[in-house]
């Protein structure tokens, strides 16, 4: 009888503690923001994305969340003005852990509906490639296009980096157990390599050495434009190394509790039961 109670108690600690979990799906798009966009969003490069996360309610205000989001990012020199003689693009995945702390700003058990933000930190994942002019892809990362691993102080970037997710947006309690939300979710990052484009051109002659013919080729597309300039000489800027690149996840969210609550506090202070009773005699 003993070991019957004590298995008893765990169990309900054990579903009491689970109550407080959420699984969330995110269903939405990415974007990109660095040397080779001229606008916050771009339409023509925003591409689907998508995430799953799992979440911990401290209380009806605050939630500790994780998350994996994954998503694609491009941008491209001839969609702008200002560097389109230029002629550079790029594509990369992303695929980013993060841990956030969200603060919800009404108490959804009382209101249907409530802004919310979070910050955090996160892990991202990325590898930024191009097309040739017969469609193949190349990665940029390999050709070392700015000198990356060979030029004087450029060392390799790397293709795991370090963000600050945050955010906010609004939720709508479906129910106690499911709430549907709109989330806007800015990255800021600690690379200016995302497009693969940061500081100045090097001799062309020492990354053909280097790197061979492909590299001079992805380094600089101008002159792949009719009247294009040629290679730029050593030293021109190519990109601005001052400002680091960031990137951008908006959609919607579903969230589930993983237990049902059985439950719910009212406003005041009752508490609302399950409509569930005994049968009654006839």
């Amino acid at each position: 009888m003993k070991y019957i109670f004590i298995f008893i108690m765990l169990l309900y600690s054990t579903n009491s503690f689970t109550q407080n979990f959420f699984t969330s799906f995110y269903g939405g798009t990415s974007n990109y923001q660095g040397d080779l966009s001229e606008s916050i969003f771009e339409l023509k490069h925003t591409h689907p994305a998508w995430g799953l996360g799992l979440l911990f309610e401290l209380n009806p205000h605050m939630l500790i969340r994780g998350d994996f989001t994954y998503g694609r990012l491009s941008a491209s020199d001839a969609d702008g003005s200002k560097n389109r003689s230029r002629n550079l693009s790029f594509t990369s995945s992303i695929s980013e852990f993060s841990l956030a702390y969200e603060y919800v700003l009404l108490n959804l058990y009382d209101y249907k509906v409530s802004p919310y933000v979070f910050a955090g930190v996160g892990i991202f994942k990325f590898s930024p490639y191009t097309k040739d002019l017969n469609g193949n892809l190349a990665s940029l990362y390999e050709l070392s296009t700015e000198g990356q691993g060979f030029y004087e102080d450029r060392k390799k970037y790397k293709l795991t980096q370090m963000s600050i997710p945050f955010g906010g947006g609004v939720q709508w309690a479906i129910s106690d157990n499911t709430r549907l939300g709109f989330v806007l979710g800015i990255r800021q990052t600690f690379t200016d390599y995302l497009d693969d484009v940061s500081k100045t051109y090097v001799d062309q002659d020492l990354l053909r050495a280097k790197r061979g013919g492909t590299a001079v080729t992805f380094a600089y597309r101008g002159n792949q434009l009719q009247n294009g300039a040629p290679y730029p000489a050593d030293g021109v800027q190519r990109g601005n190394p001052t400002n680091p690149d960031w990137y951008y996840f908006s959609g919607l969210s579903l969230r589930v509790r993983l237990l049902s609550k059985k439950k719910r506090k009212m406003k005041s202070g009752r508490v609302e039961r399950s409509r569930i009773t005994c049968p009654r005699p006839i």
